[in-house]
């Protein structure tokens, strides 16, 4: 028996941050992850420009990509998980991992952004601190 599955549930509900912009990057979906993760409201969030996230360093470099994919339709990122700097709401650095998928109009036009993300920055400063670990304890055995 096929069961109906209630998309906006499952988007309320999941533990990633789920985050849908349109074609000009303005948001249009900010699910309650995303404002655990980043610290805007939805309210705040909705209808604004993804730079919120965007560390302003990388901000250029982001909007290249961004819309050379809105022109053509393809993404080198469909399947790869991306792991990148963002910014919260406070100004704080975080480490974020995520994918992304287009989303199309039934005419086939690309219509939006969709990205999964979660928050890797205790996990990345773990990983920072047991590399620099290792190479200590390298040296003292190498000396």
């Amino acid at each position: 028996m096929a069961s109906t599955i209630d998309f906006e549930q499952l988007v309320n509900a999941i533990g990633d941050a789920v985050i849908i912009s349109g074609p000009d990057g303005a948001i249009t979906l900010w699910n309650p992850a995303a404002e655990r993760m980043f610290g805007y409201t939805q309210d705040e969030a909705l209808g604004k420009s993804l730079d919120l996230i965007i560390p302003e360093r990388l901000r250029g470099r982001h909007w290249d990509g961004y819309n050379k994919t809105m022109a053509t339709g393809q993404t080198r990122y469909g399947h790869d998980l991306l792991k990148v700097p963002a910014v919260d709401k406070a100004g704080r650095a975080m480490s974020i991992a995520f994918t992304v998928a287009l989303l199309h109009s039934p005419q086939g036009d690309v219509t939006g952004i969709v990205a999964i993300i979660r928050d890797e920055t205790v996990r990345f400063a773990e990983d920072r601190a047991l590399r620099k670990r290792v190479t200590e304890l390298e040296a003292k055995v190498g000396a």
